[in-house]
């Protein structure tokens, strides 16, 4: 399941139009010769991510900066950062139906079935990849700036 959930926010991510684009305002930014990076301002998107700690989650509001964090998949101590200064976009609040038990619950993005909770950050687009390959093999992790 999680890995469908990433190749959802992949999808997401790859679904968003870039500013101005189809709409007659802006231009299109040529890509980069090969072997340099494109300048020019950086494109954000919105990343749905899920928090291993949906307590963490809790703490967050719109605005906040955090940075996301992925324990390390070879078994090793540490983490790794994949995203630091990422903006809340949102928290969102889900109303949902316990499974199996036909109940419902408000838990701030949390589902009994997946664990942690949701949050909707606005990151670069390479970033917004790599968070959603990352949620799929590794717990994530917020640090509140």
């Amino acid at each position: 399941m999680a890995a469908g959930l990433a190749l959802t926010a992949a999808a997401l991510v790859a679904a968003v139009p870039s500013p101005g684009a189809g709409h007659g305002h802006g231009h299109e930014r040529a890509p980069a010769p090969p072997g340099q990076r494109a300048r020019g301002p950086a494109v954000t998107v919105s990343a749905p991510v899920r928090i291993a700690d949906a307590g963490a989650v809790r703490l967050l509001r719109p605005g906040d900066r955090v940075d996301v964090v992925a324990g390390r998949t070879d078994g090793k101590p540490g983490a790794r950062v994949l995203a630091s200064g990422a903006r809340v976009a949102s928290v969102p609040k889900r109303a949902a139906a316990a499974e199996g038990l036909g109940e419902t619950f408000d838990g701030g993005g949390e589902t009994p079935d997946l664990g942690g909770a949701l949050v909707v950050l606005r990151v670069e687009r390479r970033t917004a990849a790599r968070l959603a390959g990352a949620g799929a093999t590794s717990r994530l992790a917020v640090t509140l700036w």
